[in-house]
């Protein structure tokens, strides 16, 4: 059974779960990107058959990007982005990998939210993410 949890806003005290709000960030990603046109040959109008090794490798992309961000981010400065200089560029290219993986998780079929609930509540539970574990000779340290 998934959890629950409500939300902090008390005029709307109705609950909901991670996953459905995961999920429907996802769809909304999802959507917006057919509706960008990067699911049809603008072209000819007719849909393209996407490449997901080539979608996954874009989420990387926007991983390394934030790494850069960060790297520049030296001295106590932080490197801003240059699309929405008001965020520091490693925030904005980790939303953007969010939004790519939310694109394909809709795109495949995925139950993107659900397997992340399972997936937190699965290392909570985890030998090797215990503090004592990861302190001891050996434990796991990244």
């Amino acid at each position: 059974m998934m959890p629950v949890f409500r939300l902090a806003d008390n005029d709307n005290p109705q609950p909901y779960s991670h996953a459905s709000a995961i999920n429907l960030f996802a769809a909304d990603c999802h959507a917006a990107s057919r509706k960008a046109g990067w699911y049809t040959n603008l072209a000819t109008g007719k849909a393209l058959d996407r490449n997901v090794p080539e979608m996954m490798m874009l989420i990387v992309s926007e991983i390394s990007e934030a790494m850069e961000g960060y790297r520049k981010s030296t001295g106590g400065k932080v490197k801003m982005d240059d699309k929405l200089p008001h965020r520091p560029n490693a925030e904005v290219e980790l939303a953007d990998a969010m939004i790519r993986i939310g694109d394909l998780a809709t795109f495949l079929g995925f139950d993107l939210g659900g397997a992340i609930v399972e997936k937190m509540a699965f290392n909570a539970s985890r030998e090797d993410h215990k503090i004592e574990n990861r302190k001891a000779a050996g434990g796991k340290a990244f």
